[in-house]
């Protein structure tokens, strides 16, 4: 097995060493990246079954975005609104593991399965939220496991109205 599946394996499990050695690698961006790239587009293929062809196309753009968006805002609150006297991270560390929290997002292809779209989807989504909870907290050293719960979800509420208002102007995946 590769170095870049044993990760995306180990993340999915929830691997808190992962997320500290994926920290501390810098050369594990494009990794990350990747791990990112795969699950948006496990959720474009997801998407299809549901929309077609713009599905696909909405869908990967979508989850991209939205990682983006919220992996930023992350940082931001993370780092700048809500540190611990010991968080030290960059954005570069943070990136990295945030990128790998979003290893379980590969699961959403299972939604190409007729009827399985939403159930696949909110199984995903929540054990990606987890991951990234771990991720954040080994990212920026926090002491416990609440505060990457508040990080993590202050970043998701103002990422879905970013989402929101994305769909609302661009029309609905």
């Amino acid at each position: 097995m590769s170095i870049f599946q044993d990760r995306m394996i180990r993340a999915a499990k929830l691997d808190a060493n992962l997320y500290e050695e994926v920290e501390a690698d810098k050369s594990a961006m494009g990794q990350a990246m990747g791990v990112v790239v795969l699950s948006s587009v496990a959720s474009g293929i997801a998407s299809f079954s549901i929309l077609g062809v713009g599905g696909l196309l909405m869908g990967t753009v979508a989850a991209l975005i939205g990682w983006y968006v919220w992996a930023f805002i992350t940082y931001f609150i993370g780092t700048k609104l809500l540190p611990e006297p010991q968080t030290s991270a960059d954005q570069g560390e943070l990136l990295r593991t945030i990128g790998f929290s979003s290893s379980p997002g590969v699961i959403r292809i299972l939604g190409i399965i007729p009827g399985l779209y939403w159930l696949v989807s909110i199984v995903a989504s929540v054990w990606m939220l987890v991951a990234m909870v771990i991720a954040v907290r080994q990212a920026l050293d926090y002491s416990n496991t609440l505060r990457a719960v508040g990080v993590c979800f202050i970043g998701w509420v103002i990422q879905a109205i970013f989402s929101a208002l994305m769909f609302s102007i661009l029309g609905q995946p």
